[in-house]
This record gives structure tokens, sequence and C-alpha cells, in this order.
């Protein structure tokens, strides 16, 4: 009788195992025909969790980390599918109907000539994938699916893409594949802001290039707002290298505003004033603000984070601006309008605004912002696409 159960027990191992690894499972659809979609891409965006449907449409994701996921499902011929799904111990279970895609003419932008489109790909590059080591190592597959756009009196380049966007990051080892919904560069307002999904692809290589992509993930990881957001839930922000600080700051009522200036420069420009150009490039230099200081005492997790109906879901909340000090990395970029103390080590600081009223923001355990993120100043606001993690990442070792 034992050895006829055990037996039993061997033969349903297997699909034991399987469900409990399987946290997310479904069937793809067509709304209209009720026909199974197969060959749509689903994933997590932001993740390195990813699958094709099959021929009956059916798909499974296994082994997810808990947290709160955009379900992206993208195939041709429909319009792309988004749910927000929480991931817990219970296994999740989709029924998606794709709703077919309305071919759209897009408005027609001349372009004076093939220069131009090369320069505003440049400049798309610098400001989306960036201009550190892991920029360098970064090539972009097919750049042709980018609509690029640049108004040239407002100083604006916008951009965006019908399908994924390919970026190979040989500086990280991953194949990043963006759904680019549109992508701002204002250069007036100094605001870069992008919008769409991501899945994170392991690249191919070596034991040597792997140990070395594991040493250039951590570097990227370490003091990033990923690595904020875990050591603010798990208490432990000092233990992590975070000094987090009030900072109160107002206006600068000596210089005008960006659009001010702009205006008064190329005003002057074309009147030859180069006396007066000068002086508004000079007022542009200031910062834009001034009474700086920041709180004698550091704040403690307790202060700042907030729990939330949602289950793995956590609010960060304070006043005026919160200004992070990350002790185990030094940064030499000269931040005009981030203020520091003379006395203050060069380290790595980055101030964030919240914009909810009251203000708030939500984030989950795997450190990352869910809905609108704050606004970032400082080291944060250089981060781009070379130095972005899946939510999924886990450090391999402490920060040396």
């Amino acid at each position: 009788m034992r050895l006829s159960l055990l037996v039993f027990l061997l033969f349903l191992w297997p699909v034991l195992t399987k469900a409990q690894n399987e946290n997310i499972t479904g069937k793809v659809i067509g709304k209209e025909t009720k026909s199974p979609v197969s060959r749509a891409s689903v994933f997590l965006s932001n993740s390195s969790f990813g699958t094709i449907t099959s021929a009956d449409g059916t798909f499974s994701l296994s082994k997810v980390r808990p947290g709160q996921y955009t379900l992206v499902v993208t195939a041709i011929g429909f319009t792309d599918y988004t749910k927000t799904v929480l991931v817990g111990d219970e296994p999740i279970k989709l029924s998606i109907e794709m709703e077919p895609k309305v071919i759209q003419l897009r408005e027609v932008v001349i372009s004076g000539n093939k220069g131009d489109w090369k320069r505003n790909y440049e400049q798309f590059k610098r400001e989306f994938i960036g201009t550190d080591e892991n920029a360098k190592n970064c090539q972009v597959i097919n750049p042709d699916v980018l609509n690029l756009t640049y108004y040239k009196t407002q100083q604006v380049l916008e951009a965006d893409a019908d399908q994924f966007l390919i970026v190979e990051n040989r500086g990280l080892g991953y194949r990043v594949k963006f759904l680019l919904k549109n992508f701002k560069s204002d250069k007036i307002a100094g605001n870069i802001s992008y919008e769409g999904q991501r899945l994170f692809e392991e690249l191919p290589g070596n034991e040597a290039q792997k140990k070395r992509w594991r040493i250039n993930r951590d570097l990227a990881y370490y003091g990033s707002p990923m690595h904020f957001y875990r050591a603010l839930y798990t208490d432990k922000l000092k233990e992590e290298g975070f000094d987090v600080r009030k900072l109160t700051r107002y206006p600068n009522t000596d210089r005008p505003s960006d659009e001010v200036i702009h205006r008064k420069i190329e005003m002057f420009t074309s009147l030859r004033r180069g006396d007066s150009v000068n002086h508004y490039i000079e007022l542009s230099n200031l910062s834009k603000y001034a009474h700086e200081r920041i709180a004698t005492v550091p704040w403690a997790s307790f202060e700042l984070l907030r729990s939330t109906q949602e289950t793995g879901i956590f609010a960060i909340t304070y006043p005026n601006y919160l200004y992070v000090i990350y002790t185990k990395k030094r940064d030499e970029t000269n931040f005009k309008d981030i203020y520091r103390p003379l006395d203050m080590p060069n380290y790595e600081i980055s101030v964030c605004t919240l914009f909810n009223n009251p203000p708030y923001s939500l984030f989950d355990k795997n450190g990352v912002v869910v809905g609108e993120s704050p606004l970032y100043e400082g080291s944060w606001s250089k981060l781009r696409l070379s130095e972005l993690l899946p939510v999924d990442y886990e450090p391999s070792d402490k920060p040396k």
C-alpha cells in the first residue's frame, strides 16, 4: 500500500511543482472572432518575465517575484493589452480578449534632409539611452522603427514607435525590448519624459562576460531608486548607505524662468546685442532656488513609510522636498540646482518632489514606483536606459 502511494506521488510531483511555479496563466483570444491568438508577446513590463502564446492562445509565466506588475500583451493586428496584476502566493488565471487594431494614417512631417533625422536620432540616443560607460556599449538594433519629430521654435523633440524598439545593452548583458509610446525632450524646460513598456532578456555570453555583467549590474543597482525603495520598506536605510533629510528651499527671485531666459536670448541674438545675450546666459547659470537648508536629523523609515489597503503596496510621503544622500558612492557632477553644504563630501545626492495632493507616491516590494513617479533631480535624474535593471533583479553582493 505504501509502495503504491509512493509511486503515485512520484508521478504527481512534476504536476504539483509546475502548478506551484506557474504564477500567471491564461489564454488570449480575439474579441470579435473568439479565436485563439497565437504567437502574441506576453510579458510583465520592466521585468525579465516574458513568453509567447502557443497555437491555442495559452501562456504561462513562472517563478515571478511577488509584487505589482503591468502585464502587457501585444500581437500583430491587435491593440496592445495592459492589465495591472498583483503577484502573491495565489496563482493568477486570466482570460484576455484582444481588440482589433484600427489602422490610422500618421501625419506626414516633411524633414529638410536626411541629416535632420540623423541629428534628431543622435539627440534621442543621448537622452533616452544615456552617455555613460554602459551607453557606449548599447546598440539600437532597429532604429528605423522610430518616428522622430523636432519642433525648432519650441526646442522640443518627440519620438514614438509602432513596434518594439530593441536595444542590446552589452554593458549590463540585457536585450531590452521597448514599446515606446511617447518620448519628449523639452530643452527650454529642461525636462525629459517618456512612457512605454519594456521587457528584459538575458544576452548570451561566456563566463568572463557574465562576471563583468554581474559587476556592472551591481554598480547600477546600488544607490538607485530601486535600491532606495527596497531599503525603505525593510527599514534598512542607514544600513544600506542612505541618509535621508528634509530639504527646504525657495525660488530664486533673481533668476527669471527658463521660458523668459530663452525668449530674451533669442530676441537679443537676432538684434545682435551681445552684451544682453551674455547677461541672460549668466542668469541662466544661476540656481533656480535660494535660502536652501537641510534638516540636521535624518528621517527614519517609519516617518516616511505608510501602509496601503493593497498587500505589498506601500506609500512614501514627506513635506517639501526629500534630500537623499547615498554615502557609498561619489559623484563629481556639478548640479547647479542641487544644494550641497560646504562640509559635505561629494556623495551622490538626489532630490525628490511629490505631485499628488496630499503628497504621496506608491511603490511595491520590488522597489518600483506604481503610478505617477516623483520628480528626480541630481544623481537619479541622470539615469537612462543604459542603467536600468529589471524589477526582479537581485544584487549578488554588497557594494565594496
